[in-house]
């Protein structure tokens, strides 16, 4: 079996980098932005949070998202599959900070601290190792419910959504950010969501959710947000994940 790339030093150096980098150190010049906190700040409607709203980020890395969604909601559970992510978000959730290097060129690093937003009730935040597909029965249900580029790294994205509509309480938000970037390595092909053609149509990622989700969720708005992944000093990984958010129905 491969080894699993999310359990590496390489992959957690460049998440915390992704997540808590200053925005020189995260990407070239005249690039800025923060996607993980963008996922929270322009697409989460606060009007719609009632008191105490409690949230849930599935696939939640290194947890910046999860930091971000304590400023609105009294209690938030972030679950992420790599033992290696968690770890690290529960350091930071205990001390604020955590210290790694960055990749610059070749074997240089360069030494760089994660550290959570000012102001956040980090005590709000839970972060457990947890199969997306597969929630523990006693999770409970949300009013929000984020789920970060998600979608097309699990091997059954179908058995995850299905959870939906007993994980988001009526009126409650489901955001869904992706770049639908389906791999054979993530999905086996006759999983993926979108970017094949079947009967001889074009099958495409955001009619196949809206198809899944509609029975129980009212689609809302989308629309793009970029991120850049930074590998070292000239090389990025440059996406654009759509992000759709759906209102549970009554």
């Amino acid at each position: 079996m491969a080894a699993n790339f999310y359990e590496t030093n390489k992959a957690l150096s460049e998440y915390l980098l992704f997540h808590y980098g200053k925005p020189e150190a995260r990407f070239p010049k005249n690039l800025t932005g923060n996607f993980p906190a963008r996922c929270v700040s322009e697409n989460l409607d606060l009007k719609r949070l009632p008191k105490n709203a409690r949230a849930l980020d599935l696939g939640c890395a290194v947890g910046r998202s999860a930091f971000e969604l304590a400023h609105h909601c009294g209690e938030v559970i972030a679950i992420d599959n790599s033992a290696a992510f968690i770890a690290a978000a529960n350091k930071i959730r205990a001390r604020r900070s955590l210290a790694f290097d960055f990749a610059v060129e070749g074997e240089l690093v360069q030494r760089a601290v994660a550290r959570s937003s000012a102001g956040i009730e980090r005590s709000r935040v839970s972060f457990e190792e947890g199969d997306a597909m597969n929630l523990r029965p006693d999770i409970g249900s949300f009013d929000v419910v984020l789920m970060a580029n998600l979608i097309d790294r699990l091997p059954d994205p179908r058995r995850c959504l299905a959870q939906l509509p007993n994980l988001v309480n009526p009126g409650g938000q489901l955001i869904i950010t992706s770049p639908y970037t389906w791999l054979k390595a993530f999905t086996p092909r006759g999983k993926w969501l979108g970017g094949v053609k079947r009967g001889g149509r074009v099958t495409r990622t955001f009619d196949t959710l809206r198809e899944i989700l509609s029975p129980h969720f009212k689609f809302s708005r989308r629309r793009d947000l970029f991120f850049l992944i930074r590998e070292h000093a000239r090389k990025f990984q440059l996406g654009v994940s759509e992000a759709t958010v759906w209102i549970r129905k009554s």
